[in-house]
């Protein structure tokens, strides 16, 4: 992640559908075509087989057959703000991502409580129009607003029964297709049939996780196993990774409420399941106690503030409390705090429920003494893994191997009998990256460990009394660091190759031409350590066989982005501004802000999202988004000394308690456990950034 950060100061002020077969409504007039095109699968990023990864299947609904290029937009603007986000920014190479392309009949979603139309450019954004809710839309995957037809705020969008009139559209649907099946029905065909055969596992493998991408500009989604988002809202992306946070990591929602515009009763209940809520009221006796998040209590949190018993959480606003002010799991635009994302790591290092880390390796068992070991690591972006040699088992004598993957037999001369043992692991401990403090060697989903095996594994061999027969020569790379993009000037490029009995490949590595060194032969190359100049660079690997010098070789190259992207800021007219180092306008009551994020886009062949975020008095950094309910990409930030409410919940919040709240909170009494209300009038500091794709 490259990110240029910028800072001013503000002072605020005292202050129908079809009848029957037919053209959909804003569709073109020739109407849909009979049958519609089948599903298409596009590979985003293969990084591995789909059975050692985390696969996320996003799906379209509400997307005509000629608006699939606004749904791969869509899948491109959720994927930015993913990737820019931990600990999916570390663990990118861990996951393979897949975009399938569904023609609807209809665009939008069923009982879209703001009732959106088709603009004439095919988008379905804030054009001032409106429908009314309709409960007869005939998508794809039957998307419905629960309640959406009555309730004004309703956000949980779900895969719903068949549309009305279902049975007018069979000449839409391929030979023997229900055109009456539910949501859930369509969305196991589609996998069935054209998104397992491409992965070669089934859809009801745990390491799958689908997202729905449904057509309207309207706020929405849910969790689960199938989480759902709107890809034409502002704040789409910021809620699918809300949702993935309960569909992968088992989190819990953190924010005040089960209805937005309802005051609930202070929980009275025994201590939440959840491993991020507690009754403690005292972070001290949460210490003493060794309690749930207690290692982490008093550190400054990655979402702002303090870790600590912040009142509010469960959808209760009082009576339970979180670890953090705000983070993610209480309101979207802001990332996962330590406990959340110690949580998220271990989900996604061990592959969601199977709790193991993904290691290849030679068979287990016994080898020839001459034979070359080896074993394929994970390899986080920013990190290397930590690969250790003994010989004797797994107290034997250390080998100094420089962390490499192969392991040469024959040049140790072991007797027969010999065990060698290796070590992988992710170090993610206190020691290390220190994004996991718990050390439990368990891997359930609430007790994982960085001594677990979500993130340590050993394997080990018997040294035999047989030589290997040498290997053909050959030399390819079987893996690599993905380079249909360019890859960022500091992290760690990888490559795999092909692995002879008897030998170890050379690798070599060259940037914009010139050789780099390599003295302990490494298949991982630090970008980083090289401190690049600012500016685009090639890097290239090859590999070649040793047995046939000069002969049998493989290349690979990449584009490297080390080009600074920007965040450029307009501003609301100030009254006046301030004298001094920093720009500082004066505002009434507060001001608005619009970034504009660019990048030089060299290395990519389209006009890919960049993404950008700004932070309030240094308190936790949120992604830019525009506005809720306003046209995207025009609609500028507001700051108000209160905030501005949109749909019961409050943006842009100058005073206590941060940008988002729920309406609510700014209205309850002093006394109240939530209460006290203070409106931010006085000085501000934002810094805003931006990060581009690499």
């Amino acid at each position: 992640m490259k990110l240029k950060v910028a800072a001013l100061a503000a002072v605020a002020l005292v202050a129908s559908l079809l009848g029957g077969v037919g053209p959909a409504r804003g569709a073109p007039a020739d109407g849909p075509p009979m049958p519609l095109p089948n599903p298409k699968v596009h590979p985003i990023q293969v990084t591995g087989p789909a059975a050692e990864r985390l696969n996320l299947i996003i799906m379209g609904d509400g997307y005509q057959w000629d608006q699939q290029q606004l749904f791969l937009q869509d899948v491109d603007r959720n994927l930015a703000v993913m990737w820019a986000t931990e600990p999916f920014r570390t663990y990118r190479d861990y996951i393979n991502v897949y975009a399938v392309e569904i023609a609807s009949i209809d665009y939008g979603v069923r009982c879209d409580p703001d009732g959106r139309v088709r603009h004439p450019d095919g988008t379905i954004r804030d054009t001032g129009e409106r429908e009314g809710p309709i409960n007869a839309k005939n998508t794809a995957l039957r998307m419905i607003y629960q309640n959406g037809c009555n309730d004004p705020l309703s956000r949980g969008t779900v895969y719903g029964g068949a549309p009305e009139n279902c049975q007018d559209f069979a000449a839409y649907y391929p030979a023997g297709v229900n055109p009456c099946e539910t949501g859930n029905q369509a969305h196991n065909r589609i996998l069935d049939t054209y998104v397992a055969p491409v992965l070669g596992i089934p859809r009801t493998a745990q390491n799958l996780q689908t997202l729905a991408i449904f057509n309207t500009f309207t706020y929405g989604g849910i969790g689960g196993t199938n989480a759902t988002t709107s890809g034409g809202s502002p704040q789409g992306p910021l809620i699918s990774l809300h949702e993935i946070g309960h569909s992968l990591g088992t989190l819990a929602d953190e924010y005040p409420y089960s209805s937005r515009d309802v005051v609930r009763n202070c929980y009275t209940g025994g201590e939440p399941n959840s491993f991020h809520h507690t009754t403690y009221a005292d972070p001290q006796k949460m210490v003493e106690d060794q309690h749930k998040w207690w290692r982490w209590v008093g550190e400054e949190s990655l979402s702002g503030g303090t870790i600590g018993l912040h009142e509010g959480g469960g959808s209760y606003p009082c009576g339970q409390r979180r670890p953090s002010e705000h983070s993610m799991m209480r309101w979207i635009g802001f990332d996962f705090d330590q406990v959340g994302l110690e949580h998220m790591v271990a989900r996604v290092t061990g592959m969601r429920n199977s709790g193991q880390m993904n290691v290849r390796h030679t068979p287990v068992g016994t080898v020839a003494s001459d034979s070359v070991l080896w074993v394929e690591t994970g390899q986080p972006r920013y990190h290397e893994l930590q690969v250790t040699w003994r010989i004797g088992g797994p107290d034997g004598t250390v080998l100094d191997t420089h962390n490499s993957r192969e392991l040469d037999l024959g040049a140790l001369d072991l007797p027969v009998g010999t065990v060698v043992h290796v070590e992988v692991r992710d170090p993610v401990g206190p020691d290390g990256t220190d994004w996991v403090r718990n050390p439990s060697t368990g891997n359930t989903a609430t007790n994982s460990g960085y001594n677990g095996p979500r993130f340590v594994q050993t394997r080990q061999w018997t040294v035999g009394d047989t030589k290997v027969t040498p290997s053909s020569p050959a030399a390819t790379f079987t893996g690599h660091t993905i380079n249909t993009q360019p890859v960022a000037g500091d992290e760690v490029v990888y490559v795999r190759t092909n692995h002879p009995d008897d030998r170890i490949l050379d690798v070599t590595w060259s940037l914009d031409g010139e050789a780099v060194p390599n003295p302990y032969n490494s298949r991982n190359l630090d970008l980083g350590a090289l401190r690049l100049a600012a500016g685009t660079h090639k890097l290239t690997a090859t590999v070649t066989d040793p047995a046939d010098p000069g002969g049998v070789s493989d290349r690979v190259e990449w584009t490297v982005d080390n080009a600074l992207p920007t965040a450029p800021r307009s501003l609301s007219q100030p009254l006046t501004t301030l004298a001094g180092n920093m720009e500082h306008p004066v505002y009434f009551n507060g001001w608005d802000m619009r970034l504009d994020p660019r990048d030089d886009h060299t290395g990519y062949d389209e006009d890919r999202y960049v993404v950008g975020q700004f932070r309030l008095d240094k308190d936790g950094w949120y992604n830019y988004f525009g506005f809720p309910e306003k046209p995207m990409p025009s609609s500028p930030f507001q700051f108000r000394h209160s905030g501005t409410d949109v749909k019961a919940l409050t943006y842009g919040n100058l005073g206590t308690g941060g940008l988002s709240r729920a309406a609510f909170e700014q209205t309850l009494p002093d006394d109240h456990p939530a209460g006290g209300f203070v409106p931010g009038f006085g000085t501000h500091l934002v810094e805003h950034r931006a990060i581009d794709p690499a």
